[in-house]
């Protein structure tokens, strides 16, 4: 009968698609919660139980989870076009669920290690397929805001968790009750979504055909995706180097705060406390610099947090006590949520839909090479200089990408989506 409406077809906007966007952004709390129990204690692990004293040695479940999940992420962005998006988010619960029992039960520091790859394949997986997700969903018109609820979500329940774990370890011991919860953050992230996500390539496709209206378009192949992505084109390199450095301070800071705040007298609660300062207040900014994005636009965003992230790597640097320590972390805090969805919204911005997945895919996975640069930057010149010399580096480095941003980025909003040749 003509004038029927097919009530299941794929429609973009946020406002369209709420139940399952509202459903993904609980999803991706989950991814975050995963993480989030090693933020606070797992340094302290290393030196106490395990007995490494190299902050090299200590740092090295960061560049395991680093260099895996970074991987990951390049062939999430692959398989999500190939194979569809849920497909892969299930995928990266199911190889997530062991890893609360590793961190419980580790015998030795080669678990923690082999814990911590599993972990960074399944936030490989589960993350990225997230963010491509939501992508989806929304279609051009509010990319910004997406990704700053999808960081949102993420974050404030990495500082969540990281405060919880730092609580229960301060009253039972490092091992085994701070790893409780992994596995109901495990077990409720892989019912959710098997049962009630629906796929979102659908979405992706109909987007691909308005941009095709006027002619068709050949998307570039793997290769040349990588290629303009890393290196050629301007924007999109330029987004992909900032990520990198924002992910080398992050992996710094996951590794090398706790032991630093640790040498300052804090005792396991303050250490907890201190390291959710840092994500959640990168993670409630999001709600605002995502959206804000969308108005303002993406380059001096991106730019101006990368130097807030350095001001407040040397801040802490700089501090001896609790509130010093506190006031560093909400300046990084700051300035991580102004980059992060807005590095993610400028992808959208440039990548074509038809090939926007694998674009993200490759962002991520030089994003997600910072941790494990970061990890192993921080340690060996912590091992050389001592860890007050690591944070000025990383500071350094952080300043100087914000530079270059400034330099060769172009603005991308409202940039019409680059095709294939």
């Amino acid at each position: 009968m003509t004038g029927t409406v097919d009530m299941h077809a794929p429609r973009l906007g946020l406002r369209e698609n709420l139940g399952q966007f509202a459903l993904l952004v609980l999803v991706n709390g989950f991814v975050g919660a995963m993480v989030g129990l090693e933020r606070a204690i797992l340094p302290s692990i290393a030196e106490h139980e395990f007995h490494l004293a190299a902050k090299s040695a200590v740092l090295s479940f960061i560049v395991v989870f680093g260099f895996t999940k970074a991987l990951t992420n390049y062939l999430a962005g692959r398989w999500s076009d190939r194979f569809g998006r849920k497909h892969v988010l299930v995928a990266g619960w199911l190889v997530a669920t062991p890893v609360p029992f590793l961190l419980m039960w580790a015998p030795d520091w080669r678990w923690i290690l082999f814990a911590n790859a599993l972990l960074g394949v399944s936030q490989g997986l589960t993350w990225s397929t997230t963010v491509i997700m939501k992508v989806d969903l929304v279609g051009p018109q509010r990319r910004g805001l997406a990704m700053g609820i999808n960081e949102f979500a993420g974050y404030v329940a990495v500082a969540g968790s990281a405060l919880l774990t730092g609580f229960l370890a301060a009253r039972h011991g490092l091992r085994p009750v701070p790893f409780y919860p992994g596995v109901a953050f495990a077990g409720a992230g892989l019912l959710l979504s098997a049962w009630l996500v629906r796929e979102t390539r659908g979405h992706a496709q109909l987007e691909a055909r308005l941009h095709a209206v006027a002619a068709p378009v050949s998307p570039p192949g793997q290769r040349e995706i990588f290629w303009r992505t890393s290196v050629a084109d301007r924007d999109l390199s330029s987004i992909s180097q900032a990520g990198l450095v924002n992910n080398l301070n992050d992996g710094m800071a996951w590794g090398l705060f706790p032991l630093f705040f640790a040498a300052a007298r804090m005792d396991l609660s303050q250490i907890g406390t201190l390291a959710a300062i840092y994500p959640a207040t990168w993670g409630f900014a999001q709600l605002f610099t995502g959206a804000w994005s969308d108005r303002i636009g993406r380059k001096w965003l991106i730019a101006c947090g990368m130097w807030l992230q350095a001001i407040g790597i040397a801040g802490v640097a700089l501090a001896h006590a609790f509130g010093g320590f506190a006031a560093g972390a909400v300046a990084l805090g700051l300035g991580t949520a102004m980059v992060y969805p807005t590095l993610l919204a400028a992808i959208g911005d440039v990548a074509h839909p038809q090939w926007r997945a694998s674009a993200v895919g490759v962002y991520r996975l030089w994003r997600d090479l910072g941790y494990a640069v970061g990890a192993l930057l921080a340690g060996l010149v912590a091992d050389a200089f001592g860890p007050a010399a690591a944070l000025w580096a990383v500071a350094a480095l952080t300043f100087a990408s914000g530079g270059i941003v400034a330099v060769r980025m172009r603005e991308t909003l409202h940039a019409s989506p680059r095709a294939g040749r």
